[in-house]
């Protein structure tokens, strides 16, 4: 049986070779020499300190096999209703619904915490199924962006994809949004 809980310091070491592996060998993040435990580590700090979600799938032994997490979009004050969520899997673990698990639990959590749109920038038009787990969880194609990075040998598209959450703009916001330093 698989526990989806928060991310800790802890498992800095296991994210890291997970999202290490995709760096290495996959076109769904744009990073080309995978960060280092004590990075990652700063990573999940810097999510869980502004209080998004930072989600770990771990199995009946106790490994991480699989990461999400939801940060801000962009720096400017307006974009403090909407965060971007990421999803890595143990490439051993692909096709089980682990990431499906994860982003759902993520996108529960920054519904509770009042936010409206959360974006999938997703690095290749081809990752059929990170496109798929996000149009199964409600995310809605926005477009292509052709050739936005050149990684592996090859120009690689984004998709990008976004749901709503909560009332999403049908309504003005009723929570203050993340804090992004007055940016």
């Amino acid at each position: 049986m698989t526990t989806i809980r928060s991310a800790s310091a802890a498992d800095a070491a296991a994210v890291a070779a997970i999202y290490g592996h995709h760096v290495l060998h996959g076109l769904g993040t744009f990073e080309e020499v995978p960060p280092s435990e004590a990075e990652i580590a700063g990573r999940i700090a810097a999510v869980l300190e502004r209080g998004l979600p930072y989600l770990v799938a771990v199995d009946d032994a106790g490994a991480v096999i699989g990461f999400a997490y939801a940060a801000p979009f962009r720096p400017r004050a307006a974009y403090r209703y909407t965060v971007e969520d990421s999803v890595y899997i143990d490439p051993a673990r692909l096709g089980r619904g682990l990431g499906k698990a994860l982003v759902a639990g993520v996108i529960a959590a920054c519904e509770a915490l009042g936010l409206r749109q959360m974006v999938a920038v997703i690095g290749d038009s081809g990752n059929a199924g990170s496109i798929g787990l996000h149009r199964s969880l409600g995310f809605e194609h926005q477009g292509v962006g052709r050739s936005f990075g050149f990684k592996h040998g090859r120009w690689v598209d984004i998709v990008w994809m976004q749901r709503a959450l909560n009332a999403g703009d049908a309504a003005q916001p009723d929570a203050q949004g993340l804090d992004l330093g007055g940016a």
